[in-house]
C-alpha cells in the first residue's frame, strides 16, 4: 500500500511537470561510518549511504520559476555480533520527490519535502513533520508527502498553508502513527515583532490506534482518533539571542486518560568574543500529558547545553550536555569536524546512559546509548 501511494505521488509530479529545457543539476553525498561502544549489548556497527539528487529548474517569466528536486536515500548498515555473524540491513527509498510553483513573494510545492520551522535546536517542540537530530552531522530527515503554499509579505509577514496525504511514519515526538488514508492540514501565521517575531502555528490529524490495542483495551473506541496541535512561538535579538516555543495537543478519545500534551522550550544563545568566537546555546524543555489542557500531570524535563569553537578555517569542535531532570542523568556528546570543499570528516565521542530517555522515538537513537565513539567520511559531490 504505502509503494502504491509512492508511486501515484511520482505520477503527480509527473503531470505537473513541464518540459524543463533551461537548467539541470546533479550533486548529492556519500558517506561511511563506523560505531563502536563499550555496552557489550550494542554491537559494532558500519554502514555507508548515498544520496543522489536530481534538480530541474525552467524560468517561465521575469517573475515565476518552476522547479524540481528527486532524491534517493540508498544506505546499508552491517552489526559485528561474532566474526561468523554480522547482521545486515539496507533499503533504498525516496528521500525528496517535489515539484515547485514560486515567484519572490509566493511558493507551492507539491511532494516528498521537508516542513520545519521553529528557532529551537535541541529540545523542538515544534519538531511535528521532521526527526532532526542534532547531534547528526549531515542533518538527514525523512520528509512527508503533501501540497505546502507560502506567501511572503513586504513587511516580512508570512503565512504558511499544509495538506499532508499519504504519511504513516511517526514523526518528531510521536508515538502513534498518522492515518495515511485521510488528510492532514494546519497552517501558521508568522509575524514580525519589535526586533524579533512572533508565530501562531495549527495543524490537524487523524492517529491511529495499535490494532491490539484497539481490540482488546478499547473495543468501544475508534480505531480513528482526532489529534488538535497549537503552537505559538517567538524569537528575538536583544544582545543575545533569546527564543521560546509552546505546544498544546489534544487528542478526542477516551483511550487516552491524559489526553492533553503541553510541551515549552525556553532558549538563548551568546558567541564569546573569545579567539575565534565561542558561541554557547542553552535550553529548556518541559513535557507535560494531563487530562485538562492546563492541569498538573506527569511531567518530565531536560535542559541542553551546547558550545562551538572553531579552530580554524577547516576545523571546528562542539560539545553537547543534556541533563535528565527526573532520573538525574547526564548525556555527553563531544565532535570534532575538519572540512574541505568536497571532503568532511567527523570524530564523536559520547558518554551516556545505557538506557537513552531522550529522542526515544528516533531512528537508530540507540547508536548513542553508553559510551563510545562514532567515525565519519562525507563526500560531497
Amino acid at each position: 500500500m504505502r509503494y502504491k501511494k509512492i508511486t501515484i505521488w511520482i505520477l503527480t509530479l509527473l503531470m505537473c511537470t513541464p518540459v524543463f529545457s533551461q537548467t539541470y543539476g546533479f550533486k548529492g553525498l556519500i558517506s561511511g561510518w563506523m560505531t563502536g561502544n563499550a555496552e557489550s549489548s550494542i554491537k559494532p556497527t558500519a554502514g555507508i549511504r548515498f544520496i543522489p539528487e536530481f534538480s530541474l529548474m525552467k524560468t517561465l517569466d521575469s517573475k515565476f520559476t518552476v522547479d524540481a528536486e528527486f532524491s534517493l536515500n540508498a544506505y546499508g548498515t552491517g552489526a559485528l555480533y561474532a566474526v561468523d555473524d554480522i547482521r545486515t540491513e539496507s533499503d533504498v527509498k525516496p528521500y525528496r520527490l517535489w515539484i515547485r510553483f514560486s515567484s519572490s513573494q509566493f511558493e507551492a510545492r507539491l511532494g516528498l519535502q521537508k516542513i520545519n520551522f521553529g528557532s529551537a535546536t535541541f529540545l523542538r517542540p515544534l519538531m511535528w513533520f521532521d526527526r532532526i537530530d542534532p547531534r547528526d552531522p549531515l542533518q538527514l530527515t525523512d520528509g512527508v508527502y503533501g501540497l505546502l503554499i507560502r506567501y511572503y509579505f513586504v513587511n516580512n509577514t508570512n503565512i504558511w498553508v499544509w495538506g499532508l496525504y499519504g504519511n504513516d511514519d511517526p514523526r518528531g515526538w510521536e508515538i502513534f502513527t498518522p492515518d495515511d488514508d485521510s488528510l492532514e492540514f494546519g497552517g501558521r501565521l508568522q509575524t514580525p515583532l519589535g526586533n524579533g517575531e512572533v508565530a501562531f502555528t495549527y495543524h490537524y490529524r487523524n492517529i491511529v490506534l495499535p490494532r491490539l490495542l484497539n481490540e482488546k483495551v478499547f473495543p468501544n473506541e475508534p480505531f480513528e482518533i482526532p489529534e488538535n496541535r497549537y503552537a505559538l512561538d517567538g524569537k528575538w535579538d536583544i544582545g543575545i539571542g533569546i527564543w521560546f516555543e509552546g505546544v498544546l495537543i489534544h487528542q478526542h478519545s477516551r483511550a487516552f486518560p491524559l489526553s492533553w500534551q503541553r510541551m515549552v522550550n525556553l532558549g538563548l544563545d551568546y558567541t564569546f568574543p573569545w579567539g575565534n568566537g565561542l558561541n554557547v546555546v542553552g535550553e529548556h524543555f518541559i513535557y507535560t500529558s494531563a487530562d485538562k489542557a492546563f492541569s498538573s500531570g506527569q511531567s518530565f524535563k531536560f535542559s541542553a547545553l551546547a558550545v562551538n569553537y572553531p579552530l580554524g578555517l577547516l576545523d571546528s569542535i562542539r560539545g553537547i550536555i543534556y541533563y535528565d531532570w527526573e532520573n538525574k542523568d547526564l548525556y555527553n556528546f563531544v565532535s570534532w569536524q575538519r572540512t574541505y570543499d568536497l571532503w568532511s570528516f567527523h570524530v564523536m565521542g559520547f558518554w551516556n546512559p545505557e538506557r537513552f530517555q531522550i529522542y526515544q522515538t528516533q531512528a537508530g537513537n540507540n547508536l548513542f546509548a553508553g559510551q563510545g565513539f562514532q567515525i565519519m567520511a562525507v563526500l560531497n559531490f
